[in-house]
């Protein structure tokens, strides 16, 4: 496993990051602890060092498990956590992104993962009744107190994430450090706003649901069963199929699995895109964890990007039009204008 940055900080994060959502039977599905055990160490082995889970995974247990497998190890991983979506219990203010959803968030979390705190926090996703403003200096407090060393961003639009780290840049807040958010061959919708967005403000990028509950690994082309009928998120996407026959010829041409390519397309995008893993069994992991040997060649790549490609829309295309790159650039465009800062950082990222 080799280590990258998280966004903005000096933080060493490893190239695949752990999903905990598994980790509990609570929700009708997932593992037994032990199993979890399993999944964990197995990750561990590997050299990964970058745990995600949720204050309402699996109704606490996710975290309830972690405090228990973290114990004599809790400074060889770094804990990512988050808050906003509604917990159990009575009245309005059991959820949301204000200040005091966030202090008792971070309070049972605290709790529940046995830890003084908490390495990565993350607003889980965009709470419309709540200021910008109230939510990303809430933040800043628990950075300042310790309890947060720091903060980052899941499911929201990429014009709020920019202007939540514009004020806190602008007010001496911490800024997010890198954005959660759903990426995989059927679903690269991000590529419009949130990619371009993360790249400019340098966040790092965490894809979750990166095997789209399972259907990228051609079982239900298969028959067989799995939760895709009782989790999953979105619409089909058009060529669906077709996408998937395609990641499953290439596996078999390379001689890998369906899983490991898809993670391995995951991986070749630009910038930092960490997938993020989930399993129910440590042989899932392990499988997963195969991606990391799978190089695919300029081919692959072009049937896989081509296959499951999408218009990125207004302003995007007419831009990158030949009328409307004329009307902006006129005789000199990008193939006569080297733009030296943008390879420079690509160079960097690299």
């Amino acid at each position: 496993m080799r280590y990258t940055l998280f966004g903005r900080t000096g933080l060493r994060v490893s190239e695949l990051a752990l999903g905990t959502m598994t980790f509990g039977t609570g929700w009708g599905w997932g593992t037994s602890e032990e199993e979890a055990a399993r999944i964990f160490d197995a990750y561990a082995e590997a050299g990964g060092n970058f745990i995600d889970t949720a204050n309402v995974y699996t109704d606490g247990d996710s975290e309830r498990y972690l405090a228990r497998l973290l114990k004599g190890r809790r400074d060889a991983f770094l804990l990512a956590t988050k808050y906003t979506c509604a917990v159990q219990g009575d009245g309005p203010n059991t959820g949301g992104s204000h200040r005091k959803s966030l202090v008792t968030a971070v309070e049972a979390s605290l709790r529940r993962l046995e830890t003084d705190r908490i390495d990565v926090l993350y607003v889980h996703a965009r709470d419309l009744f709540t200021p910008v403003e109230e939510t990303m200096r809430a933040l800043d407090d628990q950075v300042r107190a310790g309890k947060v060393l720091y903060v980052a961003v899941s499911d929201w639009p990429a014009w709020e994430i920019a202007r939540a780290d514009a004020l806190a840049e602008l007010r001496g807040w911490s800024p997010f450090a890198g954005v959660q958010l759903r990426l995989n061959l059927l679903e690269r919708s991000p590529e419009r706003e949130l990619l371009p967005m993360a790249d400019a403000l340098d966040l790092a990028v965490v894809g979750w649901g990166p095997l789209a509950e399972g259907r990228l690994t051609g079982k239900y082309l298969r028959g067989e069963g799995g939760r895709r009928d009782t989790f999953r998120f979105g619409e089909d996407h058009p060529r669906e199929e077709e996408i998937i026959r395609t990641v499953v010829a290439v596996a078999e041409e390379g001689g890998w699995t369906p899983a490991q390519v898809a993670l391995a397309w995951l991986r070749t995008r630009p910038g930092t895109v960490i997938p993020l893993l989930g399993a129910t069994r440590a042989a899932q992991l392990q499988d997963n964890l195969g991606a990391l040997g799978v190089e695919l060649d300029a081919g692959a790549l072009a049937r896989l990007d081509g296959v499951s490609r999408i218009g990125l829309g207004f302003p995007h295309d007419f831009l990158s039009d030949p009328v409307g790159r004329q009307s902006v650039y006129g005789a000199y465009g990008p193939e006569r204008i080297d733009d030296r800062r943008r390879l420079s950082r690509s160079a960097a990222a690299g």
